[in-house]
């Protein structure tokens, strides 16, 4: 099978003028982020007041995922050609999805019962104040599993891309995208006009990128001054725990696909150390997906891998978010001292198998489904989950990172797989890293 290369025009790296490094953007997030702490830690209530920047900067971020994910699908969809070639990318994308998000929600249970992180916590479930989960309790209550397969499909289509929803844009996208196809040449002109607009969605995001310090250091600043750094103190076990459960998952579990794909995880990280400090910065995975789907095609990936295997990683490959669902179901289950049976255990990794898919990026969305997890499962009291709110905003940013890196391995393993990966371009690029700058000079359009 011959590679496909959809890697970005090589310009030799002389031709780019060098920034200073306080131009570098990830220094800029990284300098943001220590800023936006020590505000939060030494003068709390100005940190708590800097909210607004970061959920700015998400904002503009988020106004621009349903257009491009729209454009880059549908454009990949119907320049593919062979739609048969679709389904099967899509269903292999899946297959994987499905295989490695068990295994985070197994690496999560079985890590639940060895480290028994919530062991000795010895919690009345009758003594903690329900107010504050309520919304995401009666949410998950109302979210049953019928109603959250029927919430993928919108009132309208103006109304998915309207609503931001992923898996409803996602749905729009791929019909379009197959009845574009199916046009045939009269489909063409459509295609290109598509292509277009998507360039031109890109070059918002290469201006809105330009304020993520911005938004890292108001939402950092936000966290540290609302929660604390002190609140960590109190459930550091499974804090600690999950980061540790999850840094392993990262290098043994994904490094070992990507040593079998022929790259480095670490190599990997480093390319995509940008979106990875912004994501640190928001808690947040979709402030980064435009970002990450340019760069997987820079890295040597087709563009219509990317186009479906990104967006749909994002609500159906959340590593980061499998893992803490049974971590944090099992720490519940013995901080109140309920007994979990095996058979139990299995019933919650099937339940939450079903309620982590369509849990986007979004800061938060993990919380919702472990509350809806703990909904099917009455064993555990719901209540307990009161216990976790005052640390879910630092959990949410290794879910996030998690996440992020699962969906960018998964695009080059795919691509990979169906002989649509540029080897050249991916060991050229992850050996000499471009800058956001020198990205920039190289994007088309």
């Amino acid at each position: 099978m011959s590679t496909f290369s959809t890697a970005l025009p090589v310009t030799p790296r002389a031709a780019i003028p060098h920034n200073p490094w306080y131009k570098i953007l990830y220094i800029q997030v990284l300098i943001a982020i220590v800023v936006g702490i020590a505000l939060g830690h030494f003068y709390p209530d100005i940190g708590k007041a800097m909210k607004p920047l970061g959920d700015a900067f998400v904002a503009l971020i988020k106004m621009m995922i349903a257009p491009i994910i729209f454009c880059t699908v549908v454009h990949g969809i119907s320049s593919m050609g062979d739609l048969r070639r679709v389904g099967r990318v899509g269903l292999k994308t899946l297959v994987y999805f499905e295989v490695v998000s068990t295994v985070a929600l197994v690496i999560g249970l079985v890590v639940g019962e060895l480290v028994q992180p919530g062991a000795g916590f010895n919690i009345d479930p009758a003594s903690m104040d329900i107010k504050a989960v309520s919304t995401y309790v009666t949410k998950a209550q109302q979210d049953g599993i019928v109603a959250h397969l029927l919430a993928i499909i919108p009132d309208s289509f103006v109304g998915a891309l309207a609503r931001g929803d992923l898996l409803q844009v996602l749905l729009v996208s791929i019909l379009s995208g197959f009845a574009i196809a199916l046009l045939g040449k009269a489909g063409e002109p459509i295609t290109n006009a598509i292509d277009y607009a998507a360039k031109m969605f890109y070059g918002i995001i290469r201006i809105v990128v330009q304020v993520a310090p911005i938004g890292a250091f108001g939402a950092m600043a936000f966290t540290i001054g609302a929660y604390g750094i002190g609140s960590l103190s109190m459930l550091a076990m499974l804090v600690g725990t999950f980061y540790l459960t999850s840094l392993l998952f990262i290098l043994l579990v994904l490094g070992g696909i990507a040593r079998l794909s022929g790259f480095s995880i670490l190599r990997f990280i480093g390319y995509i150390k940008d979106e990875l400090l912004i994501v640190l910065g928001t808690s947040s995975s979709e402030t980064v997906l435009p970002q990450l789907m340019r760069k997987m095609e820079h890295l040597g990936a087709s563009r219509p891998v990317v186009g479906l295997v990104v967006p749909t990683g994002y609500s159906f490959n959340l590593d980061g978010t499998n893992i803490y669902m049974t971590l944090a179901t099992l720490f519940l289950a013995q901080a109140t001292n309920t007994h979990i049976t095996l058979y139990q255990e299995l019933g919650i990794l099937a339940v939450a198998m079903i309620t982590s898919k369509g849990a986007s990026g979004v800061t938060g969305a993990g919380f919702i489904t472990l509350a809806a997890t703990l909904a099917i499962i009455p064993d555990i009291p719901i209540g307990s989950l009161a216990i976790l709110l005052g640390i879910d905003k630092f959990m949410s940013e290794c879910r996030a990172l998690t996440n992020l890196i699962g969906n960018g391995v998964a695009c080059i393993v795919i691509s990979r797989s169906e002989g649509e990966l540029d080897k050249e371009a991916l060991h050229h690029t992850m050996a000499h890293p471009l800058t956001e700058g020198e990205m920039m000079e190289r994007m088309p359009g």
